[in-house]
């Protein structure tokens, strides 16, 4: 079936002759298909494949929706609580024998500031995030850190802990 089969080409068409030829046909000894072979479909697929223009803008974009909420304040009585619970963990980890003969499993929610430079809460609000582990070392002294597993949390970051 040709093209002027299934439609009609005004007589004044510019490329009417070009389009009456059809699709061009090549043989197998053609210098044309010879300099030219037909590309495989796994490589013409890669000529379509998408790509990215502005590298990281898409990432940025996404980061743009995370929400980000201001740190809250905590009690005193939750704050006794919490000392308590991270003196007994500087016991049960005070040496890194005893820590691995312990297996101190443990849950720690704490706040993490935003380190988005281009976001408006850089360093000012933050995310509320839960880390589950083994408690591998408490600095009460030096740091004033909590190890798990290989998160380093600061205690003033920290808001809960589930022993």
């Amino acid at each position: 079936m040709e093209l002027s089969d299934k439609y009609t080409i005004p007589e004044n068409f510019k490329y009417r002759e070009v389009v009456l030829k059809g699709k061009p046909r090549h043989s197998a000894d053609d210098p044309f298909l010879i300099r030219h072979p037909k590309m495989d479909l796994s490589r013409r697929a890669k000529l379509f494949a998408p790509f990215d223009a502005l590298r990281g803008f898409s990432a940025a974009v996404i980061a743009k929706d995370e929400r980000y909420e201001a740190r809250k304040e905590m009690d005193a009585e939750i704050l006794e609580d919490l000392n308590e619970k991270i003196s007994l963990l500087c016991e049960l980890t005070a040496t890194k024998k005893l820590a691995h003969d312990n297996n101190v499993q443990v849950s720690v929610t704490y706040f993490e500031p935003c380190s988005d430079t281009n976001s408006e809460a850089f360093e000012t609000d933050g995310k509320y995030l839960t880390i589950t582990g083994t408690c591998m070392h408490v600095d009460p002294d030096v740091s004033q850190t909590i190890l798990i597993d290989e998160t380093l949390i600061f205690f003033e970051d920290i808001v809960q802990i589930e022993i």
